[in-house]
């Protein structure tokens, strides 16, 4: 029964652990990524899911359903643990590992927009100037009198 009881408590920790490294990976989206106040909240709800599918989950496969305070007790210690101990390197690495990742992949992004805009826009730019240079010219021509164009 102790042991059962000991095996339970360890479980939720390592489910603290694990909360904490969701809340871990939602910070570092954030830092790494600007976002707007809505996605934040779609994150926010996203976490709250999550966390409540990882608790829900590991009730009924460990303890058959039954809640016991000593499991949010274990959930609490592994958060707490994992964001005294471990989060502020994770975030560092990941958050590093990110912005290396951004700026090697900046180069080829720069590069494939560049090819884009010679290829498609700057051609579609000059057919549109030069049609309004000729709209402007036969406009120059031409004067509207009583809602028909006559030439000056």
């Amino acid at each position: 029964m102790v042991q059962n009881q000991a095996y339970l408590f360890l479980i939720f920790v390592l489910n603290g652990i694990l909360i904490g490294f969701t809340f871990d990976f939602f910070r570092i989206l954030r830092i790494s990524f600007k976002t707007k106040d809505f996605v934040t909240y779609l994150e926010d709800f996203l976490f709250w899911v999550i966390t409540g599918i990882i608790l829900i989950y590991s009730i009924f496969v460990f303890n058959n359903g039954e809640i016991r305070f000593f499991m949010f007790l274990g959930v609490m210690i592994g958060v707490l643990l994992y964001i005294l101990l471990i989060s502020k390197y994770i975030i560092k690495v990941n958050v590093s590992l990110i912005s290396f990742i951004k700026k090697i992949l900046k180069i080829p992004i720069n590069l494939f927009i560049r090819i884009i805009k010679f290829l498609f826009i700057k051609p579609i730019s000059f057919i549109i100037i030069n049609i309004r240079k000729k709209i402007e010219k036969i406009n120059k021509k031409y004067i509207k009198k009583e809602g028909i164009f006559v030439k000056k």
